[in-house]
């Protein structure tokens, strides 16, 4: 009897020398050789882009202004950075299926505005809260149904489903902001634990479990393949049409959270557009990586990448710049994060 174990033959019937499947160690290059070529390589910055700005940005202000890296600023940063976050992992999930949402901004305007309709009535405010959820949910899951079902372009659908929610919050309101005052509201944005304020462990929770859900769970898997290639994903049985309403729907529900930390965050409920946030959204998932192609990225990059851009107009703000050039200040970001992703990896 062979004394050759059976699960380790080889299906051609002969076995290979065992020198063959193994590569001959080569001279291992020095660890300093080894970055240096990274540094070299314009694909490593771009790979990088969000935490390198964003280091390079901590030591430009903090050497021009002294206040920046005070706790209280720093404080203050997370806590404005946190609506942001949530916006940009919504943001994230829809480019990573090869979609965008441009009306993610004006969902969330609409979960305010039924938010603070809901609270005027008398409604508690688990109800409002409630209110500003479903109302943004139903946005995004009529995206999704249009882009999935009704085969219209990504662009196309959020473009009008922009203009619809930012008209719907005009009409609902009659164009004015509603007061709203909640101690509840209050406490939430104003304390926390250490220096992360309420509204940042929110969206650092957002930001794990869309992490795991993209990682670790096989609706991640299916959303990777449905971005990275349409066709394929749908020879391999994957119903590519739900991935889309599912990532719609959940760019919807975290409008509607976003709409909440918003109305915690001004303590009223206005039906005025944050066209800012849209902007900044979709550049927080450019400088994070994510390829716009779809199939590509990850959640901490857009994270990263929210940050930036929130130390950039406060570094900004410390500066006594003029709010005229924030947007442009952005705009030259994005421009140049987009540049860079075309050696992406």
């Amino acid at each position: 009897m062979s004394s050759v174990p059976q699960t380790s033959t080889p299906p051609v019937g002969k076995t290979p020398p065992a020198t063959s499947t193994r590569q001959n160690p080569s001279p291992s290059a020095p660890q300093g050789d080894h970055w240096y070529s990274n540094l070299r390589r314009i694909g490593f910055w771009a790979d990088h882009a969000a935490i390198i700005g964003l280091v390079l940005l901590v030591i430009v202000f903090t050497a021009l202004n002294p206040v920046f890296l005070t706790l209280g600023n720093v404080q203050s940063i997370l806590v404005a950075a946190s609506i942001l976050m949530v916006l940009t992992v919504g943001q994230a999930f829809v480019i990573l299926s090869d979609g965008i949402d441009l009306s993610i901004a004006s969902t969330m305007t609409l979960g305010v505005i039924a938010f603070g309709i809901a609270f005027s009535q008398g409604a508690g405010l688990l109800i409002s809260m409630l209110s500003a959820i479903v109302a943004s949910t139903l946005i995004g899951v009529l995206n999704g149904i249009l882009v999935a079902k009704g085969k219209i372009t990504d662009f196309i659908v959020t473009l009008g489903a922009l203009s619809v929610a930012s008209g719907l919050a005009l009409v609902l309101s009659d164009g004015k902001p509603i007061s709203v005052f909640s101690v509840g509201l209050v406490n939430f944005s104003t304390h926390g634990l250490l220096i992360f304020g309420f509204p940042f462990i929110v969206a650092a929770v957002i930001a794990v479990l869309a992490h795991v859900l993209l990682f670790r769970t096989r609706f991640g898997t299916h959303l990777f393949a449905t971005g990275g290639s349409k066709e394929a994903a749908q020879a391999t049985g994957i119903s590519t049409a739900r991935i889309k309403i599912a990532v719609y729907t959940i760019s919807g529900v975290l409008a509607g959270i976003a709409a909440i930390m918003l109305i915690a965050r001004v303590g009223a409920s206005e039906p005025a557009a944050n066209t800012t946030f849209l902007l900044n959204s979709v550049a927080a998932v450019v400088l994070g990586g994510v390829s716009l192609t779809g199939g590509k990225g990850n959640i901490f990059g857009p994270i990263v990448g929210a940050l930036l851009l929130t130390v950039l107009t406060n570094g900004l703000t410390l500066m006594n710049v003029s709010q005229f050039y924030q947007p442009l200040a952005v705009g030259i970001v994005v421009i140049l994060a987009a540049l860079l992703s075309r050696f992406q990896k």
